[in-house]
């Protein structure tokens, strides 16, 4: 009797001089969730781009059900019953199209579709296949009003459409609510008893452990170790992915606190954020805490000029700030923004490294209308190898880097410009445990050189190690103030929760 799976055999992926992969082979049965596990820069995504059929150009086999196959294109691995569900949900989704537009979207420009479009059929398909998640989604809403959390539930309505007997979810709860991991849990297990086989790629070794059967993982583009989820515990999941015992909590360096550099006021911004006040010092690293929703993301966008509307009072070093402005006003006014979804804010994924790092400052590098190569590339080098970019050189474009590798990216940019205080929105997200310590390394780097940070997330013990003091967030209010001493996991999750004192 033959075993129903995938199978990818001996796969190899280069870019140009970079190996990515090197003889990597995994199998994912039906009825089986998997764990693909590794740090960022291990392949996990370059070896899920071959399975979904991005990834034409690679060397080795797949087979599904014991026959080889041929992953030439996306489409050949939706014929094939396999379907990706990206941590980037915005790759994946046409923003001008409706909810159920989005849903049947590839059936429907799929080969032999009706040329004529049932709408009412459309929409019946839609809500049918969001009722499977649990979700009341209104399927004429346009995907552009959708929050994360929404587009994904669209994305997973797609494949569910589509019929797909393998999924690939790429980081699904890094977007999502505690209430929503929970559902989308429920969702998970549920595919699985219906004989859907499914990948799960997550740095959240809790999750992996409570959902997971099995879990694989890779290194340096090679594969580690296979094992059964009950036969292993989470440091050694963490040692087999870094290849070393590591601290799981991060330290956060004494520094000594200088004068006040940020000061916000009863910042608002209408039906999201209501007279926000705090301040941030020199050599102070400021959490603003909040789960998803609670408006952190439009109160970083706000003080970068990013949200229309803002009303409220802003001030640099006891100088007074005006409000809905443009980036480019914050920046010269000493401010830098790390953004939540780095791919579509944050970096230019289809440019080099150099360019991405230097782009800011690209003033600097430039003479007579001329952009000075040499110089930009040896400070880029420089900023690189300080924030651990790890690329085959400088030259490398920054889509084939590593969820990890683009957030160092993302932030170094702003080391060659003159910054007072950097606001760093969920900075962590979808990034594998060593990636996080150099990033938190990078943040006690800045508040030595007596750089304020601003640090909104939803990782609460992050905050509770990194912070020195936190602000919750509910509901676009802040609820409540506490000190380092003060901060708990579980005070800040009552905070945010909405609990009062």
């Amino acid at each position: 009797m033959t075993i129903e799976q995938l199978e990818m055999k001996h796969i190899a992926k280069s870019f140009e001089s970079f190996q990515a992969l090197q003889d990597v082979s995994f199998t994912v049965k039906k009825g089986e969730i998997h764990a693909l596990l590794g740090a960022n820069g291990a392949g996990k995504s370059t070896l899920m781009k071959i399975l979904s059929g991005a990834y034409s150009e690679y060397t080795g086999t797949i087979y599904k059900n014991g026959h080889s196959v041929t992953l030439g294109s996306p489409k050949d691995a939706k014929n094939l019953g396999i379907a990706i569900v990206h941590q980037e949900v915005d790759v994946a989704l046409v923003p001008s199209l409706t909810v159920a537009e989005n849903i049947v979207l590839d059936r429907q420009t799929s080969k032999g579709s009706p040329a004529i479009v049932k709408w009412k059929q459309h929409d019946t398909e839609a809500k049918k296949a969001l009722a499977m998640l649990g979700s009341t989604l209104n399927v004429k809403k346009n995907v552009s009003e959708l929050t994360l959390a929404e587009k994904q539930q669209v994305l997973l309505a797609r494949a569910i459409l589509q019929d797909a007997e393998y999924i690939i979810l790429d980081e699904p709860t890094a977007p999502l609510s505690q209430h929503e991991t929970k559902r989308l849990f429920e969702v998970v297990t549920n595919l699985k008893k219906k004989g859907m086989g499914i990948i799960y790629i997550s740095h959240r070794l809790q999750e992996v452990s409570d959902l997971c059967d099995v879990y694989t993982v890779l290194k340096d583009g090679k594969h580690v170790v296979t094992k059964a989820i009950v036969q292993s515990t989470m440091q050694e999941m963490i040692t087999f992915m870094l290849g070393k015992q590591v601290a799981q909590e991060s330290v956060r360096e004494e520094v000594a606190v200088g004068t006040e550099l940020l000061r916000v006021e009863k910042l608002s911004l209408p039906n999201v954020l209501q007279d926000i006040t705090f301040h941030v010092k020199e050599g102070e690293v400021v959490g603003i805490a909040g789960l998803v929703g609670a408006g952190k993301t439009e109160l970083c966008r706000s003080l970068f000029g990013l949200e229309n509307k803002t009303a409220g009072q802003l001030s640099m070093r006891n100088h007074p700030l005006l409000v809905n402005r443009s980036p480019r006003y914050y920046i010269k006014n000493k401010l830098s923004l790390i953004p939540e979804e780095r791919r579509k804010e944050g970096i230019l994924v289809d440019e080099s490294i150099v360019l991405n790092l230097s782009l800011p400052s690209l003033k600097d590098f430039t003479k007579w209308s001329f952009v000075q190569k040499r110089k930009q590339k040896e400070a880029s080098q420089s900023v690189a190898a300080n924030v651990g970019v790890k690329a085959s050189s400088v030259e490398q474009k920054v889509k084939t880097l590593s969820g990890g590798n683009q957030q160092k990216v993302a932030i170094g940019k702003w080391l060659l410009k003159e910054t007072d205080v950097y606001i760093f929105d969920e900075p962590t997200k979808g990034i594998d445990i060593g990636s996080k310590q150099e990033i938190f390394s990078i943040m006690n780097e800045l508040t030595k050189q007596q750089k304020g940070i601003l640090y909104a997330t939803c990782e609460f013990d992050e905050l509770v190690n990194m912070a020195d003091r936190i602000y919750v967030m509910y509901n676009g209010k802040i609820v409540k103030e506490l000190s380092k001493a003060e901060a708990t996991y579980e005070q800040l999750f009552y905070y945010a929760s909405g609990g009062t004192v």
